[in-house]
Parts: C-alpha cells; sequence; structure tokens
C-alpha cells in the first residue's frame, strides 16, 4: 500500500492543508504509518497524539492512531489542548515523539500537523522524508496500543510554578481557540482579577479569527481592557503557541516589543546571556537587548528554525515577530519550545519585576514608523529567485545587506526586509524608519527592487 500526498501540504515546518481538499483522513493515516516507521528505525516507539478544536480534529485523530498502531507504535492521547501542551507532554512522559492535529491560525477549514521527534523539531527534509516513505509504501508493520492520559492540570500547574508576578486585572481573549480550557483553569490560579473572552472551544471561530498578530482581531478586548479599565489584555492564536499584548490604554504590544519586554528580568538575572529575534524584529529590540547587557542574534523567521539555534546557541530566550515565543532551561527551567500561555505568565512576571506598568513600559519604547508584515503573492518557482536577483544587485551597489533570511538592507533611514516565505507562494516584506519621509524611502527602494525582478507590490495574502 502506498500514498501519495498533495504536494502543498507538505510545507516547511508542518503538513497543513485544506480539508477536504488537499488533506483529509487518509493522509491522516499515511502521516502516521510514516512517522511511526520513521521512529521505530530510531529506536522510538510511543508518541504522544494531541488535537485543537477544530471541527474535522477528532476524525483527523482517529487515523492518524490507526497509522501509528499499524506501524508498530504505541500511542498515548492527551486530547484537546493547545499545541504546547502536546510539547509538554513531549518533553515529560516517557515518549519518543509527538503530533499535534491542529490548523494552527489559519482559516476554519484548514488543519495540519506540527510535529517532533525525539525531542527536536521534526521539519524541512524530515517532512520530505516521510512524504517518500509514503509514496513508497515502506512502512514498518506492528500493532501499537492506545492509552489516554489527562495531562492538562499538570501542564497548568508548569505554567504557574513558582510564580511571582503579582497581581493584575487582565482581559485574555483565546478567540475560540484550543487553549480557552486551559486558560480558564490558569486564570483560576492567578492573583489579581481576570476576565476571560470566548473560551468555548468552537472550530468555527464565530467570535473572530484566532491570530493576534492582525490588530483587528483585538477589538473585543481592546474594548474590554477599555470598559473594565483593566492593567493590560492578552491574546492566544487558535492553537496557543503565538501571544498578543495590549496595554492598559488598547495599544498593540507587539512580538518583538513582548520580547524586549521578558529580556530586562533574564538579562539582570543573567547578564550576557543570547536572545534570538527573528529578521523581521525591530532594530529598537536587538539595540535594547545590547543595551541590558545580553548578547542579541538575528535568525531566520521559522519556529523550528529558532528552536534548532536556541539548542546550537544555548540561548534561554527567543521570539518572532508573529508572536512565537521560546523559553529552555536555566532562567525558565522550560523545555525550548513556543508556548503563549507560558509566555503569559513570564510577560506578567517581567512586568512586575520591572516596577512599571505595560502602559509606561510601552511609553518607554522608542517611536519607530513601520509596515506591517507585507505580504504578496509571487509564482512559487519565481520567489527565491527574486530574492537572489535582489542580492546580487544589492551587492553590486554596495549596500548594507543582511544575507541572514532573504534581504535585510540598513540605510540611513532605518531598515527594510524582502524574504520569500518558506510555506506559501509568497514574498514578505517590512520596513521600519525613524519619519514618515524616511519610511516613505525605504518603500520606494522595495518597489525599486521588484520592478527590476519584473514584479509590484500586489495585495495582501492570507498566511
Amino acid at each position: 500500500m502506498t500514498h501519495r500526498f498533495d504536494p502543498t501540504s507538505l510545507r516547511e515546518y508542518d503538513i497543513r492543508g485544506i480539508v477536504g481538499k488537499t488533506l483529509g483522513a487518509a493522509d491522516a493515516r499515511a502521516i502516521g504509518r510514516s512517522f511511526g516507521t520513521l521512529l521505530r528505525r530510531a529506536g522510538g516507539h510511543r508518541v504522544a497524539v494531541g488535537r485543537d478544536g477544530r471541527v474535522s480534529s477528532p476524525e483527523f485523530e482517529a487515523a492518524l492512531v490507526e497509522g501509528l498502531t499499524a506501524s508498530g507504535c504505541d500511542v498515548v492521547r492527551i486530547g484537546l489542548g493547545p499545541t504546547p501542551m502536546l510539547y509538554y507532554a513531549e518533553a515529560t512522559l516517557e515518549v519518543d515523539g509527538g503530533i499535534q492535529i491542529t490548523g494552527s491560525h489559519n482559516p476554519g477549514d484548514y488543519n495540519g500537523f506540527k510535529m517532533v521527534f525525539q525531542h527536536r523539531p521534526f521539519f524541512g527534509e524530515d517532512i520530505q522524508t516521510l512524504g517518500r516513505n509514503a509514496a513508497d509504501g515502506d512502512w514498518e508493520e506492528g500493532s501499537g496500543t492506545v492509552t489516554d492520559y489527562d495531562i492538562l492540570d499538570a501542564y497548568v500547574g508548569r505554567l504557574v510554578a513558582g510564580y511571582a508576578g503579582g497581581a493584575y486585572r487582565i482581559g485574555w481573549d483565546t478567540g475560540n481557540g484550543a487553549a480557552g480550557p486551559v486558560i480558564e483553569k490558569l486564570v483560576a490560579q492567578l492573583p489579581g482579577e481576570h476576565f476571560t473572552l470566548f473560551t468555548e472551544v468552537d472550530g468555527a471561530f464565530p467570535n473572530h479569527h484566532p491570530d493576534p498578530t492582525e490588530e483587528k482581531n483585538l477589538a473585543d478586548l481592546k474594548r474590554l481592557v477599555a470598559e473594565k479599565q483593566l492593567d493590560f489584555g492578552l491574546a492566544f492564536d487558535g492553537d496557543g503557541d503565538r501571544l498578543g499584548a495590549i496595554d492598559g490604554q488598547g495599544r498593540v504590544i507587539w512580538g518583538d516589543q513582548i520580547l524586549s519586554i521578558l529580556a530586562e528580568p533574564l538579562l539582570k538575572a543573567e547578564p550576557g546571556a543570547t536572545v534570538i529575534a527573528d529578521v523581521k524584529a525591530s532594530q529598537a529590540l536587538y539595540d535594547r537587548i545590547a543595551e541590558l547587557g545580553g548578547e542579541p542574534v538575528m535568525w531566520k523567521t521559522g519556529h523550528s528554525l529558532i528552536k534548532t539555534k536556541m539548542k546550537e546557541t544555548g540561548a534561554p530566550l527567543a521570539g518572532e515577530m508573529s508572536g512565537h515565543i521560546f523559553f529552555a532551561d536555566g532562567f525558565y527551567g522550560y523545555y525550548g519550545y513556543d508556548d503563549a500561555q507560558f509566555a503569559a505568565v513570564q510577560l506578567i512576571r517581567a512586568v512586575h519585576s520591572t516596577g512599571k506598568s505595560l502602559t509606561a513600559l510601552k511609553d518607554a519604547m522608542p517611536a519607530m514608523i513601520n509596515t506591517p508584515e507585507m505580504r504578496f503573492q509571487v509564482d512559487e518557482s519565481r520567489k527565491f529567485a527574486v530574492i537572489d536577483e535582489v542580492l546580487d544587485r544589492l551587492e553590486a551597489e554596495g549596500a548594507d545587506v543582511n544575507r541572514t533570511d532573504g534581504a535585510r538592507v540598513n540605510t540611513a533611514d532605518g531598515w527594510w526586509l524582502l524574504r520569500a516565505s518558506n510555506t506559501q507562494d509568497v514574498l514578505v516584506a517590512r520596513a521600519e524608519a525613524k519619519s514618515q519621509e524616511g519610511l516613505d524611502r525605504l518603500l520606494a527602494q522595495i518597489d525599486a527592487q521588484l520592478a527590476a525582478s519584473g514584479l509590484a507590490r500586489g495585495p495582501q495574502a492570507g498566511h
């Protein structure tokens, strides 16, 4: 027996597709067969399986478990919860791997699979190997067992262990995503006064889309913070691995700004520690880390790439503009993965340790003028070639270019970025300046580079 996946579903960091079109139960079964086979050949045999609250997730879970057990792996089902709860299970239970069924922050008709293999991210070439195994029907045979394990209380207990964040009045919005039940249990154990929104898990996402990086999705939380005069608000994506925040005035604290606040108590305790951020982060963040006595490292966008870099550098803290924030051992005593629930608790702790309000911390941040992340469609076969062409031209011009991930160009006005998405047929651009005139000049440089490669910035593409 063999299986062919829709090639668009095998992404760089996970497997993801549109239910019934590019991803179905047969794919879930084949993922189980192939992942289980690779794990057994590496000497493992037990897999933790979790799922988010999407309508298709229970069906996908059943098919995935069928595939894993047919390859001879034993399965520990942890049930409904955010992706970091699955990561926690994989890190702390006696298992050799983990798979979360989740469509992440994609629209409701999507679903997918995020995987951990013997305590490391499973991505890139691993996912291509999984696809080849399925196409060849190169599968181990066996009959594994299935057990259920309720890890939710242990996970929440770990989130609040040693809490030292003081008492605040906070709004929490989980957007009907999988983080809802965890957040309800979490706030019951925190001091202060807490108000929750949309914590009922509903795969139709009836209130707003669960993606806190888009400001329009924070409207309900802003209203709650204003009406109740709360200290701040916290928001979570559909599978609880990305955090959004607003201050007491309803201003967004973006992913890189959250990271700059988190860095402060860390660098007091561990001077000289490495803090990693992705290429989309503000220059103000890198400057702030250095100012606090830390070692800032700019790295490629992508949660699997950041986790790998953390292990390599021994960094205790890392983050992405998208709100993925990663915590490792040492200061945090954590496990090296991205966890929005843990990030929320650590943000409260960091705000408390500064002795200032989150609003005052936002006030003190340098006023930069920047674009949101601009994403526009480009032919898949051209996206990396265009970046190479841009880099060649910039080099010929003698520009100040960082090539970590695409082209990040520093000028007297500020910086601009152009990179190819690893997961979609999309180019991503961003620019930041000290003035609007400077920003306009940076955008003109991006447009000139695109035009030289026969392209123009098109309408905003989805994630």
